[in-house]
């Protein structure tokens, strides 16, 4: 027989989620703040297409530029403090990308905070990963969850500043005090000490939550030993199934609405509705995600999803028609919702490495992923079409099915 359990987290615990939730809000609201000012941003410079193209492409360089580093910082400060200490110099670095008059300024802002904002999301994932262990069960996902209403709201404040006429100076530095100070706040109730491989577990309490018969009475397998070959085989396939999240996602960013208004002729507003579909579907995939990979684990969630997705968007662009595409889309976000925190989780769990090592490995690999995967789309698009460009997300879909198996099953203890 076996018993599936619930631990009660302590009141200290409860509050280290509800900063970490904090961290991921203020980290999607604060660039979010700025993506609507670009185009006028653009204009103010006076700066054509490609030179555009190139300043705003500091950001994910200045993230990939220091992404590594993020492991060692978080062994030297604790990841609560990096994240707080990323959070407020990515909030600079956004202010003056604001306030930049030329280019070379915008691009050595966006540079910076490319480079905050990558420490951040290393170090609230590591921080949220401590609260994880202590909570005994899975919470990743809904840190990313946040993430993504943080995003929503950032640019729904831009939105509302720009509707009202406010200049983009005290908008971008009403943002950066109000995130900071949030960011300061959370601090406060992050779990205290240094980063270790393992976290205490509160005992406060246990319920049974499910009891299953006697069939199903086998231990959880057991994570075969660390050795150096088989952890770098473990790490390239994560750092795989995290990349193919994030193809998705930059295909609903970069090329959906493109592909919608350009190829199906859908109307500007209707096309818009790819990526919000896309993005809908992820935050609801997020918000079930953690229930379940309790019930079904990492390795089954995965699967799943990436069969949703391949299915889903191979049919919308085997039979190209607008709903069909916008639902494509939603399945797409849907299936990759729980792949990069299931990455990022297996990453931190890895035996023989360093307390952040394989989460900052994971993160910085992805980010090159993500810078790499628009100039392909397009390529590819302008060599044949971008119906087929996107294709690209059926594969991710296949390429998770490959390497879902270094992902752990359900857990479960005997009783």
């Amino acid at each position: 027989m076996t018993v599936d359990v619930l631990r009660r987290p302590a009141p200290a615990d409860r509050r280290a989620r509800l900063a970490v939730a904090v961290l991921f809000f203020t980290n999607g609201a604060l660039f979010a703040n700025l993506l609507p000012r670009y185009p006028q941003i653009k204009a103010d410079l006076g700066i054509g297409n490609a030179a555009y193209g190139l300043a705003v492409a500091a950001f994910p360089a200045g993230a990939i530029t220091a992404g590594l580093a993020a492991g060692i910082l978080v062994r030297r400060f604790g990841s609560a403090r990096v994240a707080v200490g990323g959070t407020l110099l990515t909030g600079v670095g956004i202010l003056a990308a604001g306030l930049a008059d030329s280019v070379v300024v915008f691009a050595g802002a966006l540079f910076l905070a490319g480079a905050m904002d990558a420490f951040t999301d290393v170090a609230q994932n590591a921080h949220g990963l401590r609260v994880q262990r202590r909570y005994g069960r899975s919470i990743i996902n809904s840190f990313h969850a946040i993430w993504s209403i943080g995003a929503v709201t950032g640019g729904s404040m831009a939105a509302a500043a720009i509707a009202l006429g406010v200049a983009r100076g005290p908008h971008l530095l009403f943002s950066a005090v109000v995130f900071a100070v949030a960011a300061c706040v959370a601090l406060r109730y992050c779990l205290p000490g240094p980063e270790t491989g393992t976290e205490p577990v509160a005992e406060t309490g246990t319920e049974p939550v499910a009891e299953t018969g006697a069939g199903d009475s086998a231990p959880a397998p057991v994570r075969a030993p660390a050795t150096g070959l088989r952890t770098g085989w473990v790490l390239a396939a994560l750092v795989l199934i995290a990349t193919a999240g994030t193809l998705v996602e930059d295909a609903g960013m970069s090329w959906a609405t493109l592909y919608l208004s350009d190829s199906l002729h859908a109307t500007a507003a209707l096309a818009a509705s790819g990526y919000v579909a896309l993005v809908g579907a992820q935050f609801v995939g997020r918000v079930v995600g953690d229930r379940l990979v309790d019930r079904f684990g990492q390795r089954a969630v995965a699967r799943s999803g990436a069969l949703i997705a391949a299915v889903g968007m191979g049919l919308a662009l085997a039979v190209p028609t607008v709903p069909g595409t916008v639902l494509g889309f939603a399945a797409a976000g849907f299936g990759v919702a729980t792949l990069v925190p299931a990455a990022m989780h297996e990453a931190d769990e890895l035996p023989g490495l360093k307390p952040g090592s394989g989460l900052t490995l994971v993160s910085w690999l992805m980010r090159l992923g993500f810078l790499l995967s628009p100039p392909v789309v397009g390529l590819v698009a302008d060599a044949t079409s971008l119906r087929v460009g996107l294709l690209v997300v059926p594969l991710a879909g296949l390429l998770v099915l490959l390497c879902a198996g270094v992902l752990q099953p359900r857990r479960r203890t005997t009783g």
